[in-house]
């Protein structure tokens, strides 16, 4: 070993407190190795100052470091721990490295509890934790306001909420702050308990404390989850009032406009999204989604065109969403827009928007491009292969759906419910008895799926196509479930297929005690009589829903020319082209008649195939 003069030393702690890299410093630490030198612990403090989470390299290099220290202090295992659990996947190190901490004896204190709290709960290392929570009850350390918000947090992110509220409620320490109020706020929302989450914000505006925007935020997601359009009002009204938001605020302005929208109010969602003095991304994801959900397509295409418009560019929240309404619309033009932006910008159509994408062209008609985006996709989950199943359902590819099914049974792919819906149909719709059986079977027996209304719905239905009225008859005796509208109306359709009109009086009795205000059971019976040639029954069943006050829904139907989308209704005078389109419909009603066509129960059919 080589032993250094004084100046030699001295000129080594110029050095070291020089240097600017870690590099450096390794250099200088092996020449501490050789010479003996007594600073160390200097050189340790130094590499500590150089920590980054992002720098793996040398976090392994101090924390190799500091093991081999004849006396490491606590700050030192600290700093390691802290920049640890900056890192999710470096949460389990940090715990470790506690774990060697108090092995050597060391005592943790108010610093070093929290960041290993925080480990804990990005690791769902529960235990832990709660040893963590038995040390400190022995000691002074939860009468620190920081050491319990931590300890609340580690039990609100393990979903213990009776611990959150035992801890936050009864526990004799510090005064709680605003944080400790959010993290119990929050933990009643994430768990599913919104109104105890706005009945402790109210308790904490009682206690003085002015809320922060993130508790803001949490409050109205409590409120868009309860729905509860008036307690929205009020506690925006309440925000408003007490100025706790002085300057722009665009997540609480984003909460603002998603609870508005799910309570149902799209006009005051509208306003609040209007004015907000700045819009990111989400807020436009918020009131496109937000109207999609409410079945207002149109106006969320509206809003789509108008981020378009602001240059501001959409991720694949946006995409999905702007898909969806395509889909609901009709809007094959615009939803091949958007999937040439996808491809434009590189996108890969897999998962979210691979889905939409399947979705999209199925229902625009369109399942060759459908079918095409999915075997291009490079990973296919649940979701993937029912959206293919469903859309091959729609356009009546029984075969397919079968062969796609089974692919997905292959591929270790579990099916869900809603697979079977689009399996069931399928079948139904293809007349394939036999499968529709096996596979209404394999649902409880191999995967364990419990059937639901629509199940049944289905199964009912390839009963009574294929005349088999009996079985769907039986089936419905023994439901385990109460048998819902759709399960009565397949059974109903049935029997104006087969002119089963004594069943069909049963049926209809029992569909109009579960929906007495929906017109869809009289005029399906008021057809069946007609179709018995029973006018006056018939007749009879028209005038009690007259007295009822009962309308037809009228029929609606949609073309997409030039990017957009043009509804008629029957009877519908309201198109700006009324004139035009009526009078081409008389030219080709009068081209149909010239070839031999007449009108006849709604649709028209060759003369010759009508038997009076």
């Amino acid at each position: 070993m080589v032993s250094l003069n004084n100046s030699q030393q001295l000129s080594l702690l110029h050095r070291l407190e020089s240097s600017k890299s870690v590099g450096e410093l390794k250099q200088i630490h092996a020449l501490t190795i050789r010479t003996g030198f007594p600073q160390t612990e200097l050189v340790c403090d130094k590499i500590m100052s150089f920590l980054d989470s992002s720098c793996n390299e040398t976090l392994h290099y101090a924390g190799s470091l500091i093991k081999h220290l004849k006396n490491p202090e606590v700050h030192r295992y600290n700093s390691i721990i802290k920049c640890l659990c900056s890192s999710n996947s470096k949460a389990s190190e940090a715990i470790a490295l506690y774990k060697e901490m108090l092995v050597k004896g060391l005592l943790p204190n108010s610093y070093t509890i929290p960041y290993v709290l925080k480990a804990c709960a990005q690791s769902q290392a529960l235990r832990v934790g709660q040893q963590i929570h038995a040390y400190s009850m022995k000691t002074p350390l939860l009468s620190n306001v920081y050491v319990l918000n931590t300890q609340m947090r580690l039990y609100a992110v393990c979903g213990l909420i009776e611990a959150v509220h035992k801890l936050f409620h009864f526990h004799r320490g510090p005064q709680k702050d605003l944080v400790s109020w959010t993290t119990l706020i929050q933990a009643y929302v994430k768990m599913g308990y919104p109104r105890e989450a706005i009945q402790a914000f109210f308790d904490m505006c009682q206690a003085n404390l002015r809320p922060d925007g993130m508790t803001l935020v949490i409050v109205l997601s409590a409120c868009s989850k309860l729905g509860d359009l008036i307690l929205g009002t009020k506690i925006h009204r309440y925000i408003h009032d007490n100025r706790l938001i002085l300057n722009p605020d665009v997540f609480v302005d984003n909460a603002l406009v998603d609870m508005y929208l799910k309570c149902g109010n799209t006009c005051l969602a509208c306003k609040v999204f209007d004015e907000m003095p700045v819009k990111n991304v989400v807020s436009w994801n918020s009131m496109i989604g937000g109207l999609a959900q409410q079945g207002k397509f149109k106006e969320a295409l509206e809003k789509f065109q108008r981020m378009q418009g602001v240059g501001l560019k959409p991720d694949d929240v946006t995409l999905v969403c702007t898909l969806n309404c395509c889909a609901n619309l009709g809007l094959l033009e615009l939803g091949q827009w958007v999937h040439g932006y996808i491809d434009k910008n590189h996108i890969r159509a897999d998962g979210f928007i691979g889905n939409a994408l399947i979705d999209m062209y199925a229902k625009c008609g369109s399942i060759d491009k459908a079918s095409c985006v999915f075997q291009n996709m490079n990973c296919r989950d649940v979701y993937s292969y029912t959206a293919m199943i469903v859309g091959l359902a729609m356009h009546g590819e029984a075969e397919k759906v079968l062969h796609i099914f089974a692919e997905m049974s292959r591929m270790g792919t579990e099916p869900d419910e809603v697979t079977f819906v689009g399996v069931l149909s399928a079948c139904s719709h293809g007349g394939l008895v036999e499968e529709g059986r096996k596979h209404f079977e394999d649902m409880s027996k191999v995967y364990n799926l419990k059937p639901q209304t629509e199940h049944y719905a289905c199964m009912v239905d390839l009963f009574g196509r294929a005349g088999l009225i009996g079985e769907a008859v039986e089936l419905i005796k023994n439901m385990p479930i109460m048998p819902d509208a759709f399960v009565w109306g397949a059974l109903l359709g049935a029997c104006k297929i087969h002119s089963k009109v004594e069943l069909g009086e049963i049926v209809m009795e029992e569909l109009v005690k579960v929906e007495p205000e929906r017109d869809g059971a009289y005029m399906l019976m008021s057809n069946i009589y007609s179709s018995a040639n029973r006018w006056k029954e018939a007749l009879k069943v028209r005038k009690t829903m007259k007295e009822r006050n009962m309308k037809k829904t009228p029929g609606c139907s949609s073309v997409e020319v030039g990017g957009e989308v043009h509804e008629f209704r029957k009877g519908d005078k309201s198109h700006p082209k009324t004139v035009e389109i009526y009078k081409l419909l008389e030219e080709m009603t009068s081209i149909l008649k010239n070839y031999g066509y007449v009108a006849h129960n709604n649709e028209f059919v060759p003369l010759n195939m009508i038997v009076e």
